[in-house]
């Protein structure tokens, strides 16, 4: 079966198991603040297994393209250098909110693998959750027994916590998982080693295909679990790593997932493929990040300095790292690849096909900046080695090279074995570290448990008033960035939440006694949460929610600025511009865009024209 087959039967299958087809979300987030890109097919469910919105189809089916560069065997710099790990992949999945639970699940994933992929059963194992004591959970025996009617017990293994109990995070929904793993290697290394003991041991071929996931449980903040008012299911499993099984090969690059890219940066290099790992190694991370760069701006993200732009930017850079450092390319390349993935995916992701000439010119901008830059960092790194008093180069260094440049450690210390030089790993590994242990503090957020007030749901009213009497349903702490602040839920609220770029409204938050100040609103998982350094004395009063109006008018009026300006930069530069970002505040307005060249101070004082004759007719 070719892969798109495959997809095919999985969404057909679980169709006539009366499942919904729900469409992949663009892996980009904008409206959640715990998430930067979706990194699991569940993501754009969570509301529903959190009880923030109403469940409309009990079950459903998809495939949903994620994104993960970190986390769990998903390091950025590991992938392209096994077979199966990847930047962007497909993750196929069914649902069921509570509806059907283990029993179906199970068999269906054994019908499914078994009889429409036609995989060999005596190469599947199965393991399911052991128990936690320090969480009171025993062995998952409900799913040990299921499994017994499929697989004999010496492919029916128990796996721990950190494998077989997921968590949405910190706190929220979680359950017990049972993890489908298949065994494709030779019958040759089959007989020597069982199966059985590499599952879970990081063997490129035995490998995790499907997880089953059992929404039994919610975290609490403190750590403790209680039960679920409703049981649900989460199942996930790699697309491509599904194609690798079904189509007998040994990595995921050699199913047709890969193959027609990989044929076409060989193509391009000039360097054959399977010849040597080094080279294989540059090819596949190439095959792999244009894959994910390419939808990355599909769905919204333009490459950038910071945030989420620079996590594109950075795996497309490491792209071009390799065709440069491993293939020898120092010209422009990858962006021509756009074309292949559209002919290759554009039939189930359309919108691929739509914006493949903006994907392409974006990248080939980045490539021609960062092939600059690299010649740049190659002439610093030349210039240090120079003034250098011995053969060893400070590990500081070189990690401002990766930092600042994006010299992979491997790229430095060829240069510098070239030249006779060895880099200080030790120090350079130290700061490494620092940087990462920057980087979760800075984004590291602590949330006690909910302490409710009074029961009820909040409603928005912000349209309509700046000011309105409300009482608090619920409230928390939380300490994010170092600082102590509270969040609360009202049951009414005239404060606009964060969103489309524009920032949260400020207010205060009166009673008799006191005057609170509310410093920012948020909206997570559907809720609208008011920041507040202090809670009042007596929660349970009555309020009245006063909006900060001179920063909403003004906030509002930007909010109306970048409309206009959207519309004369389409009028200016043309029809593909579409937005990609922006931030509102009652100062200022920063509005992103797609384009592939740089803006001329014709065009800019032509845009600016436009846009304020439109102020001076609404003025008027």
């Amino acid at each position: 079966m070719k892969a798109k087959d495959i997809r095919n039967k999985f969404l057909d299958f679980f169709s006539n198991k009366e499942h919904d087809f729900v469409a992949s979300t663009p892996m980009v987030v904008k409206d959640d603040p715990t998430l930067m890109f979706i990194n699991a097919g569940m993501n754009q469910f969570k509301d529903m297994f959190l009880g923030n919105t109403e469940v409309k189809s009990p079950r459903v089916c998809n495939s949903q393209r994620c994104l993960r560069v970190s986390g769990k065997h998903n390091d950025l710099e590991e992938v392209g250098v096994d077979t199966y790990h990847h930047t962007m992949f497909e993750m196929l999945g069914n649902w069921s909110f509570g509806d059907y639970f283990k029993k179906e699940a199970i068999a269906w994933s054994w019908e499914f693998l078994t009889e429409v992929c036609k995989i060999d059963k005596e190469s599947l194992y199965v393991t399911v959750f052991e128990g936690a004591k320090e969480d009171g959970l025993p062995l998952d025996q409900e799913a040990y027994d299921l499994w017994t009617e499929f697989v004999p017990k010496d492919r029916l293994l128990t796996g721990s916590k950190a494998d077989n109990f997921w968590e949405m995070g910190a706190s929220g929904p979680c359950g017990p998982a049972s993890e489908i793993h298949v065994d494709i290697r030779s019958q040759e290394e089959k007989t020597k080693i069982p199966g059985a003991s590499l599952v879970n041991m990081d063997h490129p071929q035995v490998i995790e295909v499907w997880n089953l996931v059992f929404m039994e449980f919610n975290r609490l903040a403190s750590g403790k679990l209680e039960k679920l008012p409703a049981q649900h299911v989460d199942t996930g499993m790699g697309f491509e790593r599904l194609a690798m099984v079904v189509q007998g090969k040994k990595s995921n690059y050699e199913s047709d997932v890969f193959t027609p890219l990989i044929e076409k940066i060989v193509e391009y290099s000039g360097k054959a493929f399977g010849v040597s790992e080094e080279t294989d190694i540059a090819i596949r991370v190439i095959a792999d990040h244009i894959r994910a760069v390419a939808f990355a701006i599909v769905d919204g993200q333009m490459p950038s300095n910071t945030g989420a732009g620079y996590v594109i930017r950075r795996i497309l850079r490491r792209a071009v790292r390799y065709g440069y450092s491993k293939l020898n390319v120092s010209e422009p390349f990858i962006y021509k690849l756009v074309d292949v993935l559209a002919d290759q995916m554009g039939e189930f992701f359309p919108e691929i096909i739509k914006q493949k000439d903006l994907a392409s010119k974006v990248i080939k901008e980045e490539e021609q900046n960062f092939l600059r830059t690299l010649d740049k960092g190659i002439n610093k790194f030349n210039t240090y080695l120079k003034e250098l008093n011995s053969k060893t180069v400070d590990g500081k260094f070189a990690f401002e090279l990766l930092d600042t440049f994006g010299f992979p450690i491997d790229l430095t210390q060829l240069i510098a074995k070239e030249q006779g030089f060895e880099i200080d790993m030790d120090e350079y590994q130290t700061a490494l570290e620092e940087q990462k242990s920057r980087s979760r503090k800075a984004t590291a957020i602590e949330v006690d448990d909910w302490i409710v007030v009074n029961e009820g749901e909040g409603e928005f009213v912000g349209y309509d008033t700046l000011q309105t009497k409300t009482t608090i349903l619920r409230y928390r702490g939380i300490k994010a960035k170092g600082k102590d602040l509270f969040q609360v839920e009202l049951n009414q609220t005239p404060f606009y939440p964060e969103g489309g770029g524009q920032v949260g409204d400020t207010g205060i938050l009166i009673s008799n006694d006191e005057k609170l100040a509310i410093h920012d609103t948020k909206k997570e998982n559907g809720v609208i949460l008011h920041f507040m350094k202090q809670l009042p004395s007596n929660p349970s009063d009555t309020f009245e929610a006063v909006v900060s109006k001179v920063k909403r008018v003004a906030t509002n009026a930007n909010h109306t600025a970048t409309h206009l300006l959207h519309h004369a930069l389409r009028l200016v530069l043309g029809e593909h511009v579409e937005q990609k970002g922006s931030l509102v505040n009652d100062k200022n307005l920063r509005f992103d865009f797609s384009h592939f060249q740089k803006v001329t101070d014709e065009q800019l004082n032509e845009i600016e024209t436009i846009v304020n004759d439109a102020i001076s007719k609404i003025l008027i």
